[in-house]
Formats: C-alpha cells, sequence, structure tokens
C-alpha cells in the first residue's frame, strides 16, 4: 500500500474524507459514498477520529475494511487529547499490524464530557508529541492539520504559521481545514517558504449543499465564510438546489485557482455524500 509523502512527491493528488457513522443509516450513506467514489481512483482516503477517541473503535475498522476490501489507500485520523501514551501506542501499533501505512496527526478538540485533558496522567497536549511518538513505532506517512486562516486558538498568524512550520518539520505533509478562498491558502504557503519549509500541504475543499451547516462548520473552525458567496446562497435558501448548485460552482471555481497555483492536490470533505464531489471532480476533468 502507497505511502502519502511518496504519492505526492509524484503527482497531484485528489483525495476524500470520511467520518465513521453512528447509525444505521448513517452507515448505508457512508456506504454508499464509498461505492460511488472509489471510480474516480483516488490517491488517498482519510477517516476522522472523533474528540476524546469517541469514535477509536469505528475509525480502525473502516480504515482497515478500506484497505482490505477496496482498492484505495486509507489514512487514519488520530488525536492525542485525552489519551494516555500506552493507549496511543496500542492504536498506532495495531494500525502497523493491520498493514496501515499513513496517519493524520492531530492534537484534537477537548474531551466531549468537558472534562481536563491535562487530567488525564501520560496525556499528550499538542499534535507534535504525537507525531514524534508514530515516527518511534513504525516507518509511517505522518500528516498534520494546517489551518490558512490561522488556527482558532492561535494568538497571532506569526506564531501560528510558526507552530505549523515546527509540526511539518518533523511530518511528511499537511492537511488543511477547508477555507473559502484561494488567497488564504497562498498566503500561508508562503509564510511556510519564507520559514523554510517546503512540505507539500493540500488544501481541504468542502463544497456547500447546506447553508446552514457549512455557516456553523465554519464558525467552529474559525474559517470565514465570504459574504458575497453567503449573500448568494440567502437569496435562494428556499431552493435546495439552487443552494448545492451555487456550492458545487463556487468550489469548482476554488479547485481551479488552488490547482492553477500549483497546490499539490484537493482533500474533498465529502461529509459521507458523494454527490457534489463528483460533480466538481467531473467539471474539472480530473482523472
Amino acid at each position: 500500500m502507497a505511502k502519502i509523502h511518496e504519492l505526492l512527491a509524484a503527482r497531484r493528488c485528489i483525495s476524500f474524507e470520511f467520518f465513521p457513522p453512528k447509525t444505521d443509516e448513517a452507515e448505508r450513506a457512508l456506504e454508499k459514498a464509498l461505492v460511488e467514489l472509489e471510480p474516480l481512483h483516488p490517491a488517498f482516503v482519510s477517516v476522522t477520529y472523533g474528540a476524546g477517541g469517541s469514535t477509536r473503535e469505528r475509525t480502525r475498522d473502516i480504515v482497515v475494511r478500506i484497505l482490505r476490501e477496496t482498492s484505495m489507500t486509507p489514512m487514519a485520523h488520530l488525536t492525542c487529547v485525552g489519551h494516555r501514551r500506552d493507549e496511543l501506542i496500542d492504536i498506532i501499533d495495531g494500525y502497523r499490524e493491520a498493514g496501515v501505512e499513513n496517519i493524520l496527526a492531530l492534537a484534537g478538540d477537548p474531551l466531549v464530557d468537558g472534562a481536563d485533558h491535562g487530567a488525564v496522567a501520560d496525556s499528550f497536549h499538542f499534535a507534535h508529541e504525537l507525531v514524534e511518538l508514530i515516527r518511534e513505532r513504525g516507518t509511517f506517512s505522518i500528516g498534520v492539520a494546517a489551518h490558512p486562516e490561522g488556527h482558532p486558538r492561535s494568538t497571532s498568524s506569526t506564531d501560528d504559521r510558526r507552530h505549523l512550520a515546527a509540526k511539518l518539520a518533523l511530518a511528511d505533509f499537511g492537511v488543511t481545514q477547508f477555507f473559502f478562498q484561494a488567497a488564504d491558502y497562498l498566503r500561508m504557503v508562503e509564510d511556510l517558504a519564507a520559514l523554510g519549509v517546503d512540505k507539500p500541504v493540500v488544501p481541504g475543499i468542502m463544497p456547500v449543499t447546506n447553508l446552514g451547516q457549512i455557516e456553523r462548520f465554519a464558525r467552529l473552525s474559525g474559517a470565514a465564510f465570504p459574504e458575497a458567496l453567503a449573500e448568494r446562497l440567502r437569496g435562494v435558501a428556499d431552493q435546495p438546489e439552487e443552494v448545492r448548485r451555487i456550492g458545487v460552482e463556487a468550489a469548482t471555481e476554488l479547485c481551479r485557482e488552488l490547482l492553477d497555483a500549483g497546490a499539490p492536490g484537493l482533500h474533498f470533505y465529502t461529509l459521507n455524500r458523494s454527490t457534489a464531489t463528483r460533480e466538481i471532480y467531473a467539471n474539472l476533468a480530473l482523472s
């Protein structure tokens, strides 16, 4: 199975992200999305991991099933907040033994019960600590998260870029949080280059198919939702198909601008649905 940093060194990589389902209906939606997106031959696909490890078993099961039952290369998300070192070692070693070679190392959100992760004995607080542990446990290809507009908890743009550069120095590549304006991504890449970092950072794309949902996601992630796009969408808020059409059109334009500027690929946040991603893929004639 391929390592993602090697794929990125060889070609432009289109990839998709999924999340572990919590209901039977959501399980069927994920299965449908996997079946419909596999024929697009993504370079890799990733599976998210809940706050405090709340989807730990489901994430592992989906990653291993993708590895064994499909042609797609999986990347497992792994967060360290709320986990003891020995728990993380068990998870990492389990992936290595199953043949999984790619991990996205994340700090993670606060625990779902609101507990202070610092109270968990032997817990890591930062993604770079997890990257170092993964390096100790095998020859994984390791990615880290990047925020084109700055991490929501960063104190300044300078501070954010310095921490991101330090993470990328230890890791093999980055994948960004979703964003809506190419200039934010390109500015981040320029800032990293000025700090001597040339690791590939794949831009994350989330097509707008539901205005309320995307505005909520944007608030939680710290992504700025362009007012011009918001106004277009609010004007057709009572027409779901028109909202989706405009969202796909805007995402297609963003993707084209990013690829024309030399982005190493595109990472689509699918929300376990395939239609918008497939439409953008067709619009861009990706293959």
